[in-house]
């Protein structure tokens, strides 16, 4: 599977999209509010095929809920129960059930197999319309899933999902590293380097400040108010796109560099309360999930050690195990084997070990010094 995002035109006829946007939104409400009412009425857990029965029939009544296609609504019912499974499942780990969302701010709907035709060169009917979009590549094989979404800036993206993968070089490294996070270095890895985040958001954040207090002084519902919302959303936007390409490379990277790479589980819910946006411009778990997508296409490994596992405690040449180290400890002397280790360092080779032993090696040696990122 491959995942193409092309922008749409600027016209006025995307209104009709965008209104297709907004009736998803509405639909996506009154479905949460059914599944609400049958679990106070009954008890139970509102069925997936009774709730898109349900909704097909008003449907037919209602005009502006026929301005979505029909698959678009199975899809919102089915995301719906996807939804609900995971809460049924993971809710002891704090996962939460879906909710109602604001109809503006809903972002998109989805057709599967039907509702739209590519017409050649870069040109698209949905519904009735036809609608042009920027081919900036061309899209192979046969497509799974067309997905429009709205920008907080009010432009349309058309999101295509087709079944052709697409081939990568695969690059045998037979190596293996631990990576270890950290707050003032964004990751230590085992072999002695080390590679420092941009901190993207730091860098723009006296633009986004300067952005924000110019659109709270303007009058809400004016023009101008909306004109410094827009402005306010591109400087965000900037911030992301730079992270985002950043993050991709560095995984692009690393995993050319080393066959299998050892990370150790993070609590990301508990180190947002403690410091807060520092993580958010971090953004680990955003790299965590890009790192994970780019090995697995080119089949290399990503491993997970236990979260309690004292990583930075424990000396990595002779095992042993400290009772107690401080945070702002960074170097510390081991009393067994004398020692000296850094602390990120030290719980990257250790995070590297304990990986190793978990993987099925075959010809992965570790990694070798080499030199920093």
């Amino acid at each position: 599977m491959k995942t193409l995002k092309f922008k749409l035109y600027n016209h006025k006829r995307n209104r009709f999209l965008k209104r297709s946007i907004n009736a998803a939104g509405v639909i996506y409400n009154h479905c949460i509010a059914l599944h609400k009412r049958y679990y106070r009425m009954w008890g139970k857990h509102l069925n997936c095929a009774k709730l898109q029965a349900h909704i097909a029939k008003l449907r037919k009544r209602i005009a502006f809920w026929q301005t979505v296609g029909s698959q678009a609504v199975q899809d919102i019912c089915q995301r719906i129960e996807k939804a609900y499974q995971l809460f049924f499942k993971q809710h002891k780990k704090g996962v939460r059930p879906p909710n109602f969302k604001k109809v503006r701010r809903y972002k998109s709907f989805t057709l599967k197999q039907a509702g739209y035709k590519f017409l050649g060169g870069n040109r698209i009917k949905i519904g009735n319309r036809v609608y042009q979009y920027w081919n900036s590549r061309e899209i192979e094989g046969t497509v799974k899933t067309l997905t429009i979404k709205r920008t907080p800036l009010g432009e349309l993206l058309m999101v295509v999902v087709d079944g052709v993968t697409e081939p990568e070089i695969k690059v045998e490294t037979s190596r293996i590293a631990g990576f270890d996070f950290g707050l003032k270095t964004f990751l230590t890895v085992s072999d002695g380097s080390k590679i420092e985040s941009p901190q993207f958001l730091k860098q723009s954040l006296t633009a986004i400040q300067k952005a924000n207090r110019q659109h709270s002084k303007k009058r809400k519902g004016s023009s101008n108010r909306e004109r410094a919302r827009k402005h306010l959303v591109r400087k965000h936007e900037d911030v992301s796109n730079r992270r985002s390409d950043w993050f991709w490379k560095l995984a692009h990277d690393l995993t050319d560099r080393f066959d299998v790479l050892c990370f150790e589980t993070l609590n990301l819910k508990g180190m947002q309360r403690l410091w807060g946006r520092k993580i958010s411009d971090l953004a680990f778990g955003e790299f965590i999930n890009i790192l994970e997508w780019v090995a697995q296409k080119k089949e290399k490994q990503v491993v997970f050690i236990d979260r309690w596992y004292p990583s930075s405690k424990t000396c990595s040449q002779c095992g042993h195990v400290l009772k107690e180290l401080d945070l702002s400890i960074r170097e510390w002397r081991c009393p067994s084997c004398q020692s000296i280790n850094g602390r990120d360092e030290n719980a990257a080779k250790n995070i590297q070990a304990v990986g190793a032993s978990t993987v099925k090696l075959g010809n992965v040696r570790q990694a070798s010094p080499a030199i920093a990122v």
